[in-house]
């Protein structure tokens, strides 16, 4: 099982490129499902949780080229088994195209990091909504769709706003009969650019980014081209690094439009951030890319933060922010109100000499010195996707070497974390 080792305490200096967003590429390739004609994805990033949603459609017999298209005219099976979608969650995804463009569709049961719940009950009752038959059985998903009808258009409040039940409603609305509105939808970036991707391939869809979508269906898709939007995510972990460990880094292609309440957090640390010239020359660019700067000189300060639905501050970022503040100035508290179980770093953290304590749904954290300072390398083994890049930042800032098993969780959403880390100037290997 592979390990990362990094030796912490030095100052960053250097440049990366944003990769594209693994919450945007899993459901563009699982729209592919939609349409007989071939869908290219570009700015696809090499993910194993990519690489686990290409197989699967690969297995249901979706012809992948090396172009990054997909074309699913061919299906020979609707069903996307456990073995493949065992560790990735948004292989529900596909549940909602299969039934709405095939009339059947058989998935397994999500897996995916241990952080919370997060029931399926919203996709199920939104499909059972739309007027598909729902059963579950031996841990599959079964939907489907009397032989010669459609799914429905309807009016669907979900009791969350859950970005994957918004995409799969949204997706599995796009080919029913009628129209179907969405209400406390989800308002994220990824919800967005999903809509455009559908828009492309002939779909009519409104508001999506806003709390609530009016999708008018339509008898068929068509292909499409389709650049995913850069990694919000993958940006603010790198961000917040710097801030750790002072110094000052260059994100190239960095989604800045839709970071304001990582940017606000970054700088009530006291880094200084820059935005900077557009990302000119990108193939397929929308405009809301742009270069980021960041410069940390001092110790960081501690700030205070809690989670929410976007435009809140992500739950995919609290890790980090845990993170930086175990090593900045003063005491924090970090508040978690999308997901139950997401503190399991606290415990890795402490291993690292950490002062952490965690009530309820909150962190209290009092910073124990800066870069180089207070917190010390030892070995510690990743729980989750978001608290492995947490346990990235802290041992970044830490003295000695820290090695961290089990990453191929980070795997599941960072490109490349090593090799981007040695681009920064940091001491990071791959153990194999």
């Amino acid at each position: 099982m592979d390990k990362i080792r990094i030796v912490g305490g030095r100052r960053l200096r250097g440049e990366v490129r944003v990769s594209g967003a693994k919450n945007a590429a899993l459901p563009a390739l699982f729209a592919s499902l939609l349409s007989d004609s071939p869908c290219r994805i570009l700015n696809l990033p090499r993910l194993r949780d990519t690489d686990s949603a290409l197989s699967a459609l690969s297995e249901m017999g979706a012809d992948i080229g090396a172009d990054g298209a997909v074309c699913c005219a061919n299906l020979k099976s609707r069903h996307a088994p456990y073995r493949l979608v065992k560790t990735m969650r948004a292989s529900i995804l596909a549940l909602g195209p299969l039934t709405a463009k095939w009339g059947e569709a058989r998935v397994a049961l999500p897996g995916g990091c241990a952080i919370g719940a997060r029931p399926v009950n919203e996709h199920l009752d939104g499909l059972a909504k739309l007027g598909a038959e729902i059963r579950i059985e031996n841990g599959d998903i079964f939907a489907s769709v009397p032989k010669g009808k459609r799914l429905r258009g309807a009016r669907i409040l979900l009791d969350i706003p859950s970005v994957t039940a918004t995409e799969n409603l949204m997706m599995a609305a796009c080919l029913a009969e009628g129209g179907t509105v969405l209400e406390n939808a989800a308002r994220e970036p990824e919800v967005a650019d999903l809509a455009a991707l559908l828009s492309k391939m002939g779909a009519d869809v409104s508001g999506a980014g806003e709390s609530v979508i009016r999708i008018r269906g339509v008898r068929e898709l068509g292909g499409a081209e389709h650049r995913v939007i850069p990694d919000r995510i993958e940006a603010g972990t790198y961000l917040a690094a710097t801030a750790a460990c002072g110094g000052e880094a260059l994100l190239r292609d960095a989604p800045t439009e839709q970071m304001d309440a990582v940017l606000e957090k970054l700088r009530e640390t006291g880094a200084e951030i820059e935005v900077l010239a557009g990302a000119a020359g990108v193939e397929g660019a929308a405009g809301g890319e742009r270069d980021l700067r960041i410069r940390m000189e001092e110790r960081p300060l501690s700030v205070d933060a809690t989670t929410g639905p976007h435009p809140g501050f992500p739950t995919d970022m609290q890790a980090q922010l845990v993170a930086l503040n175990c090593v900045a100035e003063g005491s924090s508290a970090v508040t978690e109100t999308v997901f139950e179980n997401r503190f399991m770093h606290a415990l890795e953290l402490a291993r690292m000499g950490a002062d952490i304590r965690v009530h309820g749904n909150t962190a209290h954290i009092r910073g124990v010195g800066g870069a180089g300072g207070g917190l010390l390398g030892a070995p510690v083994m990743a729980t989750d996707l978001r608290a492995s890049a947490s346990l990235a930042v802290a041992a970044l800032a830490a003295r000695g070497e820290t090695r961290i098993d089990r990453v191929y969780h980070l795997d599941r959403g960072y490109e490349r974390m090593d090799e981007k880390l040695r681009r920064l100037g940091a001491e990071a290997e791959r153990i194999r």
